[in-house]
């Protein structure tokens, strides 16, 4: 296929909607062959963090030398950006290539009755076939929503099964109490494979342990960083790992305090694939922490003023953005750039977040049927914050903002990652048409 028919094709697919269940996916991917059974994976589900930690584990596995396939969403960049090897998309011809087998899979399943494949499904069958063709060592693959009933969980080599921090989620679709999300998070875990899950809470830790022990996978916990030194550019810490490894000094060049967590549980996650023939030295495991980069996760996309891209967008995130807003930018004025879907904590991202900010510029997510309208937002933001503007478009909203900011104020945009690529083009256009040098992190080609 070409690439505009690729694009027109997997556009046609929004019309599914969203799916949860297995049968499609295994149907689809039966009649490609399975690609999926001849590779191995790190799995990860959770609330918050998976995209953070599938970085730092991808990039530590790159640096020690293995051939690692990663695939996560939302895709900042298009179709086909979140298909990556060592940090790397697939190229477009391959992409394309890939698509036009799963297309002719799936166009054969709706021919004999059979319901059509979601975009989703049809990208992650995509991805485990670049990923069997690439010949991918390991892949590094993160949940798109929940876990049990997720099109990534037809997997059955798992290695290491990892638990980021769990909190309300998708309730429409997951459950209605954190027991039932976690419960459907847990279900990623796969007979005899490893554990690793991040400190949780409110009897989060009891389900998680249950379906470890049945399906007999040890459990390994998150300890806590030593001797911690933030940094906007830069941060260090020690770390005791459970198994006893003690790690002086380990240093990340990701912002946000809630980075440290996440690199933690990368450590860990490293630890137990070396028992399953992935071994990484510790030389090795140093280089991949501090390469590590992950667009729209408090990204320092620009500089005079800070420009911050962070893809928080439930209430648990939104409590980890204020944390850091208040550590970092404590006496600084902020001007925050938001925009919402429909479907998520939206009253609850506010209360959290509405303080540090002078002035609130909303904006309605481009090309996603759940965005809510800028007006709507600011509305609802009106309720928190007299200072709040609906801009027209993403293009409006970074002028306005650059506007209202001196050089040593900062620009916080969040709400929901599936506008930070978007934006990421508008910041670079409008900084090579000024003369200027690009972001910081560019959110295209990136290693990690």
């Amino acid at each position: 296929m070409k690439n505009t028919e690729v694009t027109q094709y997997l556009d046609s697919l929004k019309s599914n909607g969203i799916v949860l269940g297995l049968f499609n996916i295994k149907e689809l991917c039966k009649r490609l062959g399975n690609p999926q059974d001849k590779l191995f994976f790190v799995h990860i589900a959770g609330t918050n963090g998976k995209g953070s930690v599938l970085a730092y584990v991808s990039t530590v596995l790159a640096c020690a030398g293995y051939r690692v396939g990663r695939y996560f969403s939302p895709s900042l960049q298009g179709y086909g950006e979140n298909v990556q090897i060592n940090g790397r998309p697939v190229s477009r011809k391959f992409f394309c290539e890939c698509i036009g087998e799963v297309k002719e899979a799936g166009d054969s399943m709706t021919a004999q009755g059979l319901a059509a494949p979601t975009l989703f499904e049809t990208e992650t069958a995509a991805a485990f076939l670049c990923f069997q063709k690439k010949a991918c060592d390991i892949v590094v693959l993160e949940a798109g929503m929940g876990g049990r009933e997720d099109a990534t969980n037809l997997i059955n080599t798992t290695k290491v099964a990892v638990l980021t921090s769990i909190s309300m989620d998708h309730m429409k679709f997951l459950g209605s109490s954190l027991k039932e999300i976690a419960g459907q998070k847990a279900g990623i875990i796969k007979k005899g494979c490893y554990v690793v899950t991040a400190a949780q809470n409110n009897g989060i830790s009891d389900v998680i342990e249950l379906e470890a022990m049945e399906n007999q996978c040890p459990v390994t916990k998150t300890g806590e960083a030593l001797k911690v030194k933030y940094g906007l550019e830069r941060q260090r810490f020690t770390y005791e790992t459970a198994d006893g490894v003690r790690f002086n000094g380990l240093e990340i060049s990701r912002a946000g305090q809630y980075q440290i967590e996440n690199a933690i549980l990368a450590v860990e996650t490293i630890g137990k694939l070396s028992l399953c023939g992935y071994p990484v030295s510790e030389k090795q495991l140093r280089k991949g922490l501090l390469e590590t980069s992950w667009p729209g996760r408090f990204q320092i996309a620009s500089k005079k003023p800070l420009f911050i891209l962070d893809g928080a967008h439930n209430e648990d995130a939104a409590k980890k953005l204020a944390q850091s807003l208040r550590f970092y930018f404590t006496n600084k004025r902020i001007i925050y750039i938001m925009g919402m879907l429909r479907d998520k904590e939206i009253e609850k991202v506010i209360a959290e977040t509405y303080l540090y900010a002078e002035q609130v510029i909303t904006v309605t997510p481009p090309d996603n049927p759940r965005a809510m309208a800028a007006l709507e937002l600011a509305q609802a933001v009106k309720g928190y914050h007299p200072c709040v503007t609906a801009a027209g478009s993403l293009e409006e909203a970074v002028e306005m903002a650059y506007l209202l900011a001196a050089k040593e104020d900062v620009i916080i945009s969040f709400g929901s990652l599936s506008y930070m690529g978007r934006l990421l083009d508008i910041l670079e256009k409008r900084q090579n048409a000024a003369g200027k040098n690009r972001p910081a992190f560019s959110g295209g080609r990136h290693n990690g």
